[in-house]
């Protein structure tokens, strides 16, 4: 296990300062460790942009470092803060290649990509991850609603090493279904408000 000066050092490798020393960026990102890094702790700020979030994606690697990329999602909300370290999330059923569960366990490090299409903002999120079999408690906490078309097979609690936030630059602004109806029907509403107001002052 590796251990770090930073909690950035899980991403900013000494292959990555390298490059970043030639390429003139190290500067500014060692005046970033030296003011600690990045965030260890998962702050009140971002439970609740995890707790708006629908969907993810979760990677990770082989023993022997093929990565791999899996899309996770589910209801709103369906990613869970245990605790200030720790997150957690139904594991549904899918496929059944098991490709992540096998690369967990034997290599537990792992990273959640978490996105905000409309607002264009993304979250990292380095740590290690396993599959367990809950106790009834926490199945009960994480189980989605009746009507969520999904079968839960066990859950996967993801502990945090450390996150950072990106910038926006090239993330496209996408709307889900559910936020398309919502500004239609936003839009329907102004539009009968106005609509009556006109009647009225006839």
């Amino acid at each position: 296990m590796r251990f770090f000066d930073y909690s950035s050092d899980v991403a900013f490798s000494p292959a990555v300062k390298a490059v970043q020393e030639k390429k003139g960026s190290r500067r500014g990102y060692r005046a970033m460790e030296e003011r600690g890094g990045w965030r260890t702790a998962i702050t009140p700020e971002l439970a609740a942009y995890i707790g708006e979030r629908n969907s993810a994606f979760l990677a990770t690697a082989s023993a022997d470092g093929q990565p791999y990329v899996q899309h996770r999602g589910g209801p709103k909300g369906f990613i869970h803060v245990l605790d200030a370290h720790r997150l957690a999330f139904a594991d549904f059923n899918g496929n059944r290649q098991y490709i992540s569960e096998g690369n967990l366990s034997e290599n537990d490090r792992a990273m959640l990509f978490l996105m905000d299409w409309r607002a264009r903002s993304r979250v990292k999120l380095w740590g290690t991850a396993k599959m367990v079999v809950a106790d009834e408690a926490l199945l009960a906490r994480l189980k989605p609603p009746a009507d969520y078309p999904a079968k839960v097979e066990q859950v996967m609690i993801f502990t945090v090493s450390a996150w950072d936030t990106n910038c926006n630059q090239h993330i496209p602004i996408l709307l889900g279904l559910e936020e398309v109806d919502q500004l239609l029907a936003e839009r329907d509403a102004r539009i009968a408000t106005l609509e009556a107001e006109l009647t009225k002052s006839r």
